[in-house]
């Protein structure tokens, strides 16, 4: 995905335009996507700096491209490369005995004299022999650590010039996202699996059935939320290649420009944005993820079904992440609040009322809570991971509670 510095938004009356590449406009676009798929293809061994000269190079002549939409096309080439990063410090280590060996040397020129007796290429030939390896290696290794010289290990690639084209439209979105403040989507044919991308992504939602088989989710934004905007803003960018694969959709957002102004970006199915990303494994679910896998199939007599329901009550509506079902009928919905605002919490807490007459058991994080708040039997608290023994017991709780009632 790009980054928020990449990001090219177009603010028009109140409306939000990301940047977007057109058949009528771009058309020609397809040669320079095709030419820089083969800088990439055949650029194994090369530098991350040296391919971005090489991209930059292309749109040399073009009139029509920000220098941003060239170093998006960079980050976008990057996130389907493999680069060998250097990871275990051989780079520091070998910069050490380099330079170690130099400053024995010192001073260096570039030619010599009766004064200034040691030459550059003298010294580079001594630390070549000490070192036991060419000088061209050498020098190859010596910033191996630092970004722009990590070097091409594996290009994944897109299938076509055509699909890094459409990436790019997507991109745009995703980047114009994370000044979001809320969105609003109107779901139809697809509306569960839509709903179940949002909770895989952990955004903050609230759903209402507006028909027959017609629902409302809104989302909040990353501008919204009050700790780890950056975390959620990459999670709400996610969650767009999903809801791309959806149909019967329309969503709006609203954002907050650079200048503190309002401004609305509209899409929908209609738009001909398209995905080819898969959507389910773009998510960080580890905490539903090892959960579940702690869980099991069955465990005590409750069963865990991971495919939630949609219940409802009169407009409002309510699909949680997990439903428990106890060999003797009890039935236990399952909520967990990932990101959090206290509004959120509070919204959260009257839609259970709304659905009391369902056990309903919720899992927030420790830092939701006030120091010294009292915890309800429905409310479970974790810090960084769920475990099954207090799932359990509040099972059993409520299991035992809808027994008197």
């Amino acid at each position: 995905m790009l980054t928020s510095e990449l990001a090219i938004v177009a603010y028009d009356r109140g409306r939000a335009v990301p940047d977007r590449l057109t058949r009528t406009s771009h058309g020609h676009y397809a040669t320079y996507a095709e030419r820089m798929l083969r800088v990439y293809r055949t650029g194994i061994g090369r530098t991350r700096a040296d391919l971005h000269r090489s991209v930059e190079g292309i749109f040399a002549d073009e009139p029509d491209c920000d220098a941003r939409r060239i170093r998006a096309f960079c980050k976008l080439l990057d996130d389907a490369s493999d680069y060998d990063e250097d990871a275990k410090g051989r780079a520091a280590a070998l910069r050490l005995s380099v330079f170690d060996l130099a400053a024995k040397l010192h001073p260096l020129v570039r030619e010599t004299d009766r004064l200034f007796e040691t030459g550059e290429a003298a010294a580079k030939a001594r630390i070549a022999r000490e070192l036991g390896r060419p000088w061209e290696a050498i020098e190859a290794d010596l910033y191996a650590d630092v970004i722009s010289c990590h070097r091409l290990r594996n290009f994944k690639g897109y299938p076509s010039p055509e699909a890094l084209l459409s990436r790019y439209n997507v991109a745009q979105v995703q980047a114009a996202l994370y000044r979001a403040e809320r969105m609003c989507i109107r779901a139809t044919a697809d509306f569960k699996s839509i709903l179940r991308y949002a909770k895989l992504a952990r955004l903050l939602h609230e759903i209402r059935r507006t028909g027959p088989s017609a629902y409302r989710i809104d989302l909040a934004g990353p501008a919204s939320v009050l700790r780890e905007t950056r975390r959620y803003g990459v999670n709400l960018a996610r969650f767009l290649p999903a809801l791309l694969a959806c149909r019967g959709w329309a969503m709006e957002a609203s954002l907050v420009t650079p200048r503190g102004w309002k401004a609305r970006l509209a899409l929908s199915e209609q738009d001909g944005l398209r995905s080819h990303l898969p959507p389910p494994e773009l998510f960080d679910s580890t905490l539903e993820e090892r959960f579940a896998a702690k869980f099991g199939a069955e465990r005590e007599g409750w069963r865990l079904d991971r495919e939630g329901e949609v219940v409802w009550e009169g407009q409002t509506a309510f699909v949680p992440d997990f439903v428990f079902r106890h060999a003797d009928g009890a039935e236990v919905l399952f909520e967990i609040v990932g990101f959090w605002t206290p509004e959120y919490l509070a919204h959260k807490r009257e839609t259970y009322r709304r659905f009391r007459s369902r056990r309903i058991l919720m899992a927030v994080p420790a830092a939701s809570l006030r120091e010294g708040a009292s915890i309800p039997e429905d409310i479970l608290v974790y810090r960084s991971a769920i475990q099954v023994a207090p799932v359990l017991e509040a099972l059993e709780r409520l299991r035992a509670r809808g027994r008197r009632e």
